[in-house]
């Protein structure tokens, strides 16, 4: 009985296999039948990016240089398409799947922007929240802080920030801001030298804070903040042109 027992199992898993095969052949074989119907695309746009429209991705969707609509289903290669759609810098991810009537849908994820960077002797480009560096678009201007310097040549020449060791540290220090409610709201702009030096300009005053190397960075912050709520509100929020928060323990106003 137990021998019979396990034939009848084996048997039953074999026709379930077998039937699993037959309906993927049975899809298959349709699939090769049907044309590319209507293209729905699906862009995330949860943080209002606008950097791409629905035209920009199928433009991205070009298949053998040829339009994926109309073209037989069973010959597109959704890999390929979708691994074309996430080679452009401002997209993160891009699924594509179809139902049998030949209509695709296209789920698109764009880059988060959390900084722009600004130069005089070329374009700018923003720095995306994983590092990724994108380019400008004639669509879009996202209202970012503003990285500037000399640094920023050295950015420009690497596809990811985090590919140089000083760009892994500005991230850091970008999302340290962007996590801070009151320095995302104060800091606009960080201007980095050539050394990585940065400076730190605010949207309120007039002085110009000496942040150094991006390190250490919550002592800094700790003491920046001491600064504001301690010291400008008894002195004035324009007495001061200068603050360097590079020395150990202390504050240097002029």
């Amino acid at each position: 009985m137990k021998l019979k027992f396990q034939i009848s199992r084996e048997i039953r898993i074999g026709i379930v296999v077998v039937a699993v095969f037959g309906l993927i052949a049975f899809t298959e074989r349709m699939k090769g039948d049907v044309s590319v119907g209507s293209i729905q695309i699906n862009i995330d746009n949860i943080h209002e990016n606008h950097f791409l429209d629905e035209d920009d991705i199928i433009d991205l969707m070009q298949w053998n240089h040829e339009n994926v609509k109309g073209a037989s289903l069973g010959k597109v290669d959704f890999r390929e398409i979708e691994s074309r759609i996430e080679k452009d810098p401002f997209v993160q991810d891009a699924e594509m799947y179809s139902d049998l009537k030949g209509n695709l849908m296209v789920s698109v994820i764009l880059r988060r922007p959390v900084a722009r960077i600004v130069r005089n002797d070329g374009p700018d480009g923003y720095l995306a929240e994983d590092g990724t560096i994108m380019p400008v678009s004639d669509k879009f201007t996202s209202r970012v802080l503003i990285i500037s310097g000399p640094f920023v040549g050295q950015l420009l020449k690497v596809r990811n920030a985090n590919e140089l060791e000083e760009g892994a540290r500005l991230m850091e220090m970008i999302h340290a801001i962007r996590q801070d409610e009151f320095w995302n709201a104060q800091i606009a702009q960080l201007h980095v030298d050539g050394k990585a030096r940065i400076s730190l300009m605010p949207q309120v005053g007039d002085e110009e804070i000496e942040f150094g190397k991006p390190e250490n960075l919550e002592t800094k912050f700790r003491k920046l903040k001491i600064f504001y709520k301690e010291i400008l509100p008894r002195v004035g929020w324009n007495r001061y042109k200068r603050v360097n928060l590079e020395f150990a323990g202390q504050i240097v106003a002029e």
